[in-house]
């Protein structure tokens, strides 16, 4: 960060209250154990513990500052972990978390890239890896699930001085949030991926929903661009006002004219306003086709060459658990994709897992998390999807799945993958998806010590 020390301190209302050396901190961070030399050390307050308490062992890791509370400001103030020839910069403030944000604020607006804020209940992670590989120029994201109130801005404050364009997911499980997440980020590209029953437990309704993942549009600049889907359902109330409009699928201004899926490749004419383009994705699920025209929509609004775009998409990856493609030997494939589940993305998946292969489909299918009082009927609908979609053997992990009207259930996914090993045979395609409180993640691993190493596609 190429911040003074002093304008630092401004930005997030901090006192001073011991001095380091001239050179600016090499990246933030908020787990004392992965601090090291040169990083800068905010300590958050939790529900359980004050982060600040962990302050020394920061400095002692080679912390270039910290920042605390006054209260856990004091101990640190006597020049006690001071680094040989450098000292170490203590900022107390009165919270450390908006001092985080306010810090990456004035980062964002200092590097002067363009902005994009990507959110949604189902795909979001997965346009902003698409996006993050079409998108021309230096282009930085989210690592992982940093997409929080407190992952956003470790990630804006990770973002190289040379960044061009910040493409930023935005995680919301509650009214404000993307309100919160959207004030840091200050989008001129605002992607709502779609809307869906998911959190419905904590907000009550998809029109609640809708209305918390639209926070996002109002902090739109007056030249800023949504990016919503053809078909936006409960969220074309709240498109009315909306600067500049491009809606992505069937019917909408970035759509598929043409596709055919070949191997491991999907060949698509996609037209938009500015012309047609032939790209070829790597994947071959119809949903992350959905998701790409997401992204093609953004390099639209940004004004990327669709020659470059295309030329570009072979570089797409997706983050771990989401469709991850195990080959397992024997022609048996396990698709991991248990990162989290909802009606919206269990339907996608199921979908895809009927064009898998030619041997059984195996559907491996754990609880979909805060879906309410509807969450029993939401699984019958899931479980009854299978059967329609050819899904040969389901089999449900805990007791939530018991809805699914499983052939088999069991009490974990340990339990689950020793079943596989047991009744798995040649040519078998295997699905695993689940809510990250499901825990599935551990089919695979054990599925792998039973079975031998995967080799990862």
């Amino acid at each position: 960060m190429k911040l003074t020390p002093a304008e630092m301190a401004t930005v997030m209302g901090a006192e001073v209250v011991a001095e380091g050396g001239v050179s600016p901190p090499g990246r933030a961070t908020i787990d004392s154990g992965a601090t090291g030399p040169g990083d800068l050390f905010f300590g958050l307050r939790g529900e359980r513990a004050d982060g600040g308490e962990y302050a020394a062992a920061a400095i002692e890791a080679g912390a270039w500052g910290v920042v605390v509370t006054a209260e856990m400001s004091l101990p640190l103030s006597g020049g006690k972990y001071a680094h040989e020839g450098d000292g170490v910069w203590v900022f107390a403030v009165p919270d450390p978390l908006a001092a985080l944000q306010g810090l990456a604020r004035t980062w964002r607006r200092a590097l002067g890239a363009r902005v994009v804020g990507v959110t949604g209940s189902v795909g979001k992670t997965s346009v902003k890896d698409i996006a993050r590989a079409l998108l021309p120029g230096r282009v930085h994201a989210n690592r992982e699930n940093l997409n929080t109130e407190i992952g956003l801005p470790l990630t804006v404050l990770e973002a190289p001085n040379d960044t061009e364009v910040l493409v930023l997911e935005m995680a919301m499980r509650g009214t404000g949030q993307i309100a919160e997440l959207a004030q840091i980020a200050e989008p001129e590209v605002a992607v709502i991926t779609n809307v869906g029953p998911v959190h419905v437990e904590l907000l009550g309704s998809v029109e609640a929903i809708a209305a918390a993942k639209a926070e996002v549009l109002a902090a739109l600049p007056a030249d800023g661009t949504a990016v919503v889907p053809a078909a936006a359902g409960e969220l074309e109330p709240h498109l009315a006002e909306v600067p500049r409009l491009l809606r992505f699928g069937p019917g909408g201004d970035v759509y598929v004219a043409q596709s055919q899926v070949g191997g491991d490749v999907t060949e698509a004419l996609v037209a938009t306003p500015e012309g047609r383009q032939l790209f070829h994705f790597p994947f071959t699920e119809a949903h992350n086709l959905e998701n790409a025209l997401a992204a093609v929509a953004v390099g639209v609004a940004l004004g990327a060459p669709l020659t470059e775009m295309a030329d570009r998409a072979a570089n797409i990856g997706f983050s771990r658990f989401r469709g991850e493609r195990l080959e397992m030997g024997d022609g048996i494939v396990l698709v991991n994709d248990c990162y989290n589940a909802n009606p919206v993305s269990m339907r996608a998946a199921l979908s895809h897992l009927a064009s898998l292969g030619e041997g059984r489909r195996i559907a491996v299918l754990g609880e979909m998390a805060e879906l309410g009082p509807g969450a029993v009927g939401y699984h019958r609908e899931i479980g009854a999807c299978a059967r329609a979609e050819g899904v040969d053997l389901l089999v449900g992990v805990g007791e939530s799945a018991r809805g699914y009207d499983p052939d088999e259930l069991v009490g974990d996914p340990e339990e689950a993958a020793e079943l596989l090993a047991a009744q798995v045979e040649p040519g078998d395609t295997i699905l695993v998806k689940g809510s990250r409180s499901a825990g599935l993640e551990a089919v695979a691993v054990t599925l792998e010590e039973l079975l031998g190493a995967p080799d990862r596609g």
